[in-house]
C-alpha cells in the first residue's frame, strides 16, 4: 500500500500555481480584507513529525485565532528552506537545524515553536541485508537513503557513522531516496541498503515487511541512545526580521500550535488521525492510526526548545554541515529561537 497518496501531488500543483500569483511574502502578511493571511511551507505535509500545522489547521485553531494560513509542501526541508529564503512563503515547518546551517550564511532564522524535542527518524534496513546491518557499525560498503544530500536526514546519517569511525562518500554512500513511495521503492529494488525516513512510511515498511527497524528515534530514549542527547527537530521557524515586524502574527500562530500539541499530548492515535484529511491515511486507516500513535510521543507539549537540545544539534552540525563546520564556536544559538511567543500561548 501507498501511503503517499494524490493529496501530495494536488498539493504540489497548488503550491506553483499559489507561490506564482503571490508577492514577497516578507512583506505580504494581510489579506484585502484586513485578516492576517500566512503561507507556510511544510517539508512534507503528510509526514507525521510535521502532522501539526495540518491538524492545527483542521481544528480550525488558526481561523479561531482571526487568521488565514496557507500550507504547501515540499518533500525535503532543505527545499522548503529555499522557499523561505526567495520569499515566497512567511514560515517554515521543518527541521530547526536550519537555522543554525543559515546563520553562518548570513541569514537569520528562528524558530518561534518548537513542536518537537527528538529528530522522530527511523533507520530502516532491508529484510535481506537485516542480517549484516545490526547497528551503524555496519553502515560501512553500504548505500544509505536519506531524503536529500543536505538534509537533516543526511547529517544524521553521517553522524551516526561517525559514532564508529565511518566517514560518508569513502566508508559508504548516500543516496537521495526521497520519502514516501520513492524510499519504499528504492529500499524494496535493492538501490539503498537501509535508509532514514518517517512515519507513515515507517508503518508502512513494517506492516508489509519491506523493512525492519534499525534504530528508531521517535522516543527520546531511543534519540539519546543514538545521538547522545535530544535534537530538537519540527519547528515553525521563520526569518528574524519577519518576527520582529510582524509580533501579532506570529503569536497567533503560537497559539493555534501550542493549543495543537496539548491537543495530541491528550489525544490517542486514533482520535488524531480522525481529525486528518481522510487522504492521509490512504487506504489503511488502521495502519495511519498506528503511524500516528508510534510517533505522537514526540511531540512536546508546550511548544519550548530545551537549550540543551539545541546545543547537541549545534554539535551534531558542527560535524558534518559544510556551513556550520568550523564555526561552532562563531553561531550565535540564542538568536536561532525564542520562547517569547511560546511562553505567552502557555500563559
Amino acid at each position: 500500500m501507498n501511503l503517499r497518496t494524490p493529496v501530495t501531488l494536488v498539493l504540489a500543483a497548488a503550491t506553483v500555481l499559489g507561490l506564482a500569483a503571490c508577492r514577497d511574502s516578507r512583506t505580504d502578511s494581510a489579506t484585502a480584507g484586513g485578516t492576517d493571511h500566512v503561507r507556510i511551507m511544510v517539508g512534507g505535509i503528510d509526514k507525521v513529525i510535521y502532522l501539526p500545522a495540518k491538524l492545527a489547521d483542521q481544528l480550525g485553531y488558526f481561523k479561531e485565532q482571526g487568521i488565514t494560513v496557507d500550507l504547501a509542501t515540499q518533500q525535503a526541508g532543505v527545499n522548503a528552506e529555499n522557499s523561505l529564503i526567495s520569499g515566497d512563503v512567511q514560515a517554515v515547518v521543518g527541521f530547526y537545524d536550519h537555522t543554525i546551517d543559515l546563520q553562518t550564511k548570513g541569514k537569520c532564522l528562528e524558530s518561534v515553536v518548537q513542536l518537537a524535542n527528538i529528530p522522530g527518524e527511523v533507520e530502516m534496513v532491508s529484510p535481506t541485508k537485516a542480517a549484516e546491518i545490526r547497528s551503524a557499525a555496519d553502515f560501512k560498503g553500504r548505500r544509505l537513503g536519506v531524503t536529500d544530500l543536505g538534509s537533516s536526514t543526511d547529517f544524521l546519517t553521517q553522524y551516526l557513522g561517525q559514532q564508529h569511525g565511518l566517514k560518508a562518500g569513502t566508508d559508504y554512500t548516500e543516496v537521495k531516496a526521497g520519502a514516501g513511495s520513492t524510499f519504499v521503492a528504492s529500499l524494496e529494488n535493492g538501490q539503498i541498503d537501509a535508509g532514514m525516513t518517517t512515519d507513515p512510511t515507517v508503518a508502512q515498511l513494517v506492516s508489509t515487511g519491506k523493512g525492519k527497524v534499525l534504530l528508531d528515534m521517535r522516543t527520546e530514549e531511543g534519540t539519546k541512545a543514538a545521538l547522545g542527547g535530544l535534537y530538537p527537530a519540527s519547528s515553525l521557524y521563520m526569518s528574524c526580521d519577519y518576527v520582529k515586524a510582524h509580533k501579532p502574527v506570529v503569536q497567533k500562530l503560537a497559539n493555534a500550535l501550542v493549543k495543537t500539541l496539548k491537543f495530541i499530548s491528550s489525544h490517542s492515535g486514533a482520535e488524531i488521525a480522525a481529525k486528518m484529511p481522510a487522504d492521509y491515511a490512504g487506504s489503511d486507516k488502521a495502519l495511519y492510526e498506528k503511524a500516528v500513535g508510534d510517533t505522537k510521543s514526540m511531540f512536546n507539549s508546550d511548544g519550548k526548545m530545551p537549550s540543551a537540545g539545541a546545543e547537541n544539534v549545534l554539535t551534531v552540525l558542527s560535524q558534518f554541515s559544510p556551513n556550520v563546520k568550523g564555526k561552532k564556536d562563531s553561531v550565535r544559538l540564542t538568536e536561532t529561537y525564542t520562547t517569547e511567543f511560546v511562553d505567552q500561548a502557555s500563559a
